[in-house]
């Protein structure tokens, strides 16, 4: 039984019990088992474990998990701290630099957001080491298909900040017109040229304000 030790526990009870994760669990043990797999399991569900669904104010969606050795923790784009940082987390803090002039942190460890209510979920939360989208279509999908539907229903107005076309597909289930979707191209080296100058993160606390919710505070 997964316990995530806060609200979603109860949002998603019926989810855990589900045929395709039941076949999806199956699946990661013999893969823990026999392979090399990120994150650790004890990592897996970091992202609901550290954002309660009553606290969440953004939601960043990512693909899957960095497939290097040391990197992945759980968060989309945030690596464990001492880990170098990543090229699409490098760009995601030049963007932060250029549009609230916010200093380039020394880590990539994104805990501070996901303690202040940024959700940061990765549309699959399991790779196979050194290879990406190893795990995509095993079931994952859908796991956070349910949670994004579950932050669809949420009672206070959230921003949504969807980054590349994994992450932009998961646009279609948020429906609440109270909610704010902010969409860019994914801030890899292939495609950073088109995330600079988004300006998401001025966006989502300009909504935020408005909507008289407590901005973030992104810097790290």
């Amino acid at each position: 039984m997964i316990m995530l030790h806060n609200d979603w526990d109860s949002i998603l009870e019926s989810e855990f019990q589900q045929d395709y994760y039941l076949q999806l669990r199956s699946f990661l043990k013999e893969e823990y088992q026999t392979k090399t797999i990120y994150p650790d399991m004890h990592d897996i569900f970091n992202a609901l474990k550290l954002t309660p669904y009553e606290k969440v104010k953004a939601v960043i969606v990512g693909q899957d998990p960095y497939i290097n050795q040391g990197e992945a923790h759980g968060l989309a784009f945030s690596v464990q701290p001492g880990a170098k940082t990543p090229p699409s987390l490098a760009n995601i803090f030049k963007e932060l630099q250029s549009d609230l002039g916010c200093t380039i942190p020394n880590n990539g460890c994104l805990l501070p957001w996901a303690e202040q209510g940024v959700l940061l979920l990765n549309t699959v939360l399991t790779v196979e080491a050194r290879i990406s989208k190893s795990h995509a279509k095993k079931g994952w999908e859908k796991f956070t298909d349910a949670v994004l539907a579950a932050l669809n229903q949420h009672s206070t107005p959230i921003v949504f900040l969807l980054w590349g076309k994994d992450a932009q597909n998961k646009g279609k289930i948020i429906t609440n017109p109270q909610h704010l979707i902010l969409q860019a191209a994914h801030p890899s080296p292939l495609a950073g040229g088109r995330f600079f100058g988004s300006k998401h993160f001025s966006q989502a606390n300009e909504f935020l304000k408005e909507k008289g919710l407590e901005v973030i505070n992104w810097q790290i």
